[in-house]
């Protein structure tokens, strides 16, 4: 049986540990390979505090999810259940989908899936209390414009990022990579823990990169940080960081 054909490229993810998968099915489909980074590991909250600042949050007539993870971890605090006038929106599709499979069928995310775009949806503009379900410094730009509108936001905080050392052998790979790569840059404090442990040489490797960002803002970030090449994916999502990246270096 012939060798597999080498990746043409390289996506480097800086997703907490575990969840890469979708990212390498994404990059394989655009003929790349999948470097993974992890700077944490996901870690649900299990106890009654958590758990009942939870409740307090979903008997907002408003309700915001701010990743898949938050979803996994509410759900598996307190049953989620669709109620009259109450609605449910995610920060992006992939956090829709994952609400929509733990029963909410009329779950919602804007087109422009970010903080920005969530600020912009009718229902989150005329709230006067939203119940925000995510991690710990997770979306601290959106509750900080809810609140200067005026808006009670009830935070409920179901699952930690948990620091992590980075893989030996990733940093060692990075710093020795000879193909072309981009990198999928959807969290800021994700990149800043990353660069906080590289050594000199694999920091410049991935400063060499093309940074293919989930938003504008994240963009504008990674220009601050260095990087000299910046493309915008538009999403979060695997399929349009992985396929922003294929366009950004015409692998063919």
């Amino acid at each position: 049986m012939p060798a597999s054909r080498p990746p043409a490229w390289y996506l480097v993810s800086l997703r907490a540990q575990g969840e890469h998968a979708a990212m390498r099915r994404a990059a394989a489909r655009h003929g790349g390979g999948l470097l993974p980074l992890s700077p944490w590991r996901l870690q649900p909250r299990h106890d009654e505090a958590s758990r009942g600042r939870l409740e307090v949050a979903l008997r907002a007539p408003v309700l915001v999810f701010t990743s898949p993870a938050a979803v996994r971890a509410a759900a598996a605090l307190v049953p989620l259940a669709a109620q009259p006038g109450r609605h449910w929106l995610a920060v992006g599709a992939g956090t829709a989908a994952a609400l929509r499979r733990a029963g909410i069928a009329d779950a919602r995310a804007p087109s422009r899936m970010d903080s920005e775009g969530l600020l912009a949806l009718p229902a989150l503009a005329a709230a006067t209390r939203v119940g925000l379900v995510t991690a710990p410094e997770g979306r601290g730009l959106l509750a900080a414009a809810l609140a200067a509108r005026g808006t009670e936001v009830v935070r409920a905080d179901v699952y930690d990022r948990v620091p992590v050392p980075l893989s030996g052998s990733a940093v060692a790979r990075l710093a020795a990579l000879d193909a072309p790569a981009c990198l999928a840059l959807s969290s800021e404090q994700a990149l800043r823990l990353v660069l906080g442990q590289l050594p000199p040489d694999a920091a410049r490797a991935l400063r060499s990169a093309t940074a293919v960002a989930a938003s504008e803002r994240l963009a504008a970030i990674a220009s601050d940080l260095g990087w000299q090449r910046v493309v915008s994916a538009g999403s979060p999502r695997p399929a349009a960081l992985a396929g922003a990246a294929a366009s950004a270096l015409g692998p063919g």
